[in-house]
């Protein structure tokens, strides 16, 4: 099914630069200048959390920056920009694109309505974080201007893996004419390249170039459990 049209080139990567308050990288510049090294490196977008780095971000490149809040609710699972006053926000910072939680959750789908219209109404689009396929139908038909597999694997009844869920990405390709994109749990450039190849009009990135102490970890765990001779057991 062909695609709407997107303010990204098709194919490219979009970097997500976010550090959460308890992370060591959280504050200052230092999202800014992720952004800057990721757009030298080809990247076609950025993605990040906050206003603070929106509109840091958006000062120092020139491509289109997907802005969200992440804000824990009470009571609730929703927290990738859940309510109308952190989209509010993300359209003063600047951001070209809101994305939001638009899963088939605690009423999600009704409560979203007033979101989307708002974004819009600035003239800015709309990501919908989904982890279905289902979801991602309803959420075009609510008028999101892309469709984002980041919440796969994040809700209780979306497909647990380890892996990117291409099989997710290729069903929204066919099913969708919004851009789909690509996110979570891409490692590897091959992860990226097979996300394309399944149907997605744009990979987003984070973790794996982002999150240091996430990349080291993994180092970490490979290495401890690797079965080297003559290695004593860990005390």
């Amino acid at each position: 099914m062909a695609a709407s049209k997107s303010l990204f080139p098709a194919g490219g990567l979009i970097v997500s630069c976010q550090a959460l308050s308890h992370e060591p990288l959280h504050g200052g510049d230092t999202m800014a200048k992720m952004a800057v090294a990721a757009v030298q490196s080809g990247a076609v977008g950025i993605r990040t959390n906050g206003v603070f780095d929106i509109l840091t971000i958006k000062q120092a490149v020139q491509v289109p920056v997907i802005g969200l809040i992440k804000r824990d609710m009470p009571g609730s699972a929703v927290f990738i920009t859940p309510t109308l006053t952190e989209v509010a926000a993300i359209v003063a910072a600047g951001a070209d694109i809101v994305a939001m939680d638009m899963t088939d959750r605690e009423g999600r789908l009704e409560a979203v309505k007033p979101l989307i219209a708002y974004a819009q109404k600035h003239g800015v689009a709309v990501m919908a974080d989904v982890s279905t396929l289902a979801e991602g139908m309803a959420a075009e038909s609510l008028g999101a201007d892309y469709i984002g597999t980041t919440l796969s694997g994040y809700t209780p009844y979306s497909r647990q893996q380890e892996a990117p869920d291409l099989a997710l990405v290729e069903a929204l390709s066919r099913a969708v004419r919004a851009p789909v994109v690509a996110e979570g749990r891409i490692w590897t450039p091959e992860d990226a390249a097979r996300a394309l190849q399944a149907g997605a009009a744009h990979v987003v990135v984070g973790s794996a170039i982002t999150r240091p102490q996430l990349i080291a970890e993994r180092y970490v765990k490979a290495m401890r459990a690797a079965d080297v001779p003559g290695r004593r057991p860990a005390e």
